[in-house]
């Protein structure tokens, strides 16, 4: 492409749709917003998600915005800068219990800065303004539309419904916040950037938070997140915690409903099956 001497795929994720590009000896990241997937606006709504939340959040600064041209097939990119870091999933592993608490308490004041980020109502974002389309999910009616054939799955999904109406606010999303969507510096195990803002939407506070410990349930990662959390937010953890789980059903079973397309759509499909025959939105197996 123009203006690009070389590019590669950036690793992570299952897009196929995010390369590391240098021109001049300089780094940038290149999305491409390629497919019927993508709205026509989605490279603008993600320029104005950087846009807002940037000197509250990490995140790349955006350099350029390209509008897609489909008379000659070009489809619409977005470029922002390059931030250092470790991605948080490889980081993880690696993490005896006292890195584990570091990280958790940083990627925890995260999800708490994103749940105090007002918005007035529930629902995607249809522009470069952040208009909002209302879009607000009935978690039950959700559940039986994905025909999962689960038995004990809609009376959870009742009792997580009825968690998540107890808190009626609404603030930005991110909506994919797991480590593999944070750059971690290794030494201070802070935050260096919150990328993959391609889901984000006005919705539930306690969304991102369930998110964050879907999968990753260390408890020293997992105390720590949720005592971050509670500082800035003053939630009790245990509260915090059910509301999570409550919030996270919604994608997991999204997710679970697509088990085989990769590993982690067959990894939630083990989960759900467990919150199903257990009736426990905390149980994993």
């Amino acid at each position: 492409m123009d203006g690009f001497a070389a590019m590669e795929p950036l690793e992570g994720g299952w897009s196929g749709e995010t390369f590391l590009a240098e021109a001049g000896g300089d780094r940038t990241v290149v999305r491409i917003f390629a497919g019927l997937r993508h709205s026509p606006e989605a490279a603008q709504v993600q320029e104005a998600l950087l846009t807002l939340v940037r000197g509250l959040l990490p995140v790349p600064e955006v350099l350029e915005v390209r509008r897609a041209d489909p008379a000659a097939g070009m489809p619409a990119l977005l470029v922002t800068s390059f931030l250092p870091g470790t991605r948080g999933d490889l980081l993880l592993p690696t993490l005896d219990r006292a890195g584990l608490t570091r990280l958790g308490a940083s990627c925890g004041r995260v999800a708490a800065a994103l749940g105090g980020m007002p918005l007035l109502r529930r629902g995607r974002f249809a522009d470069a303004e952040l208009r909002v389309e209302p879009d607000d999910v009935d978690l039950p009616a959700y559940v039986e539309t994905l025909e999962l054939d689960l038995p004990g799955l809609p009376e959870v999904a009742e009792h997580a419904q009825a968690l998540l109406d107890e808190e009626s606010r609404t603030c930005l999303v991110h909506s994919d916040l797991n480590p593999k969507n944070l750059l971690v510096e290794p030494l201070t195990l802070e935050i260096t950037g919150v990328l993959d803002w391609e889901h984000a939407h006005a919705g539930h506070p306690f969304t991102d938070l369930g998110n964050l410990l879907r999968f990753d349930r260390e408890p020293a990662y997992l105390d720590a997140v949720l005592q971050a959390y509670a500082e800035v937010r003053g939630t009790p953890p245990a509260r915090a915690l059910e509301l999570a789980r409550a919030a996270d059903l919604a994608a997991l079973v999204e997710l679970a409903s697509r088990a085989g397309e990769n590993p982690v759509a067959t990894r939630a499909w083990e989960r759900v099956r467990a919150i199903a025959r257990t009736g426990d939105l905390h149980a994993t197996e």
